[in-house]
């Protein structure tokens, strides 16, 4: 068998764990024998497959494992539950002060009191809501 052949089974074999683990640097080694075999065909010798192999490889876990590290960490949480209700609009369907009311949150009908004890808020009026209280909206 040539030795390109090889170097593309490497490839295969290093693909396998990429699959199973995740690991993305397995995927950056495979690409790292297919390069060295594309070297083996077009004449490159033992130490050159090995110096593109290893040039390859490092390069891509240099570059790209980086990259991807930022993209991770700026992904956005994704808020769910009550933590997705904060800071949405709701429309107050009932009078809602610091005592209770009753607002429209998210196609819902939920219980609401006013985070100023002072202030109200009258029916049809927009409201934000800060924080979840149990089954009470606190809004502002």
């Amino acid at each position: 068998m040539d030795t390109w052949a090889w170097w593309l089974v490497a490839a295969v074999g290093l693909g396998i764990p990429l699959v199973v683990t995740a690991m993305p640097e397995f995927g950056m080694l495979a690409a790292g024998a297919v390069a060295a075999a594309v070297t083996s065909h077009f004449g490159g010798g033992a130490v050159a497959q090995f110096v593109v192999f290893a040039v390859v490889s490092v390069a891509l876990i240099g570059v790209v494992r980086p990259i991807a590290n930022r993209q991770r960490a700026r992904r956005p949480e994704l808020a769910t539950g009550v933590d997705a209700l904060r800071g949405r609009q709701a429309v107050v369907l009932e009078r809602v002060d610091g005592s209770g009311g009753r607002i429209k949150l998210a196609g819902e009908v939920w219980s609401a009191r006013s985070l100023d004890a002072e202030r109200s808020f009258e029916a049809g009026e927009h409201v934000d809501v800060v924080e979840i209280d149990g089954a009470t909206a606190v809004v502002m």
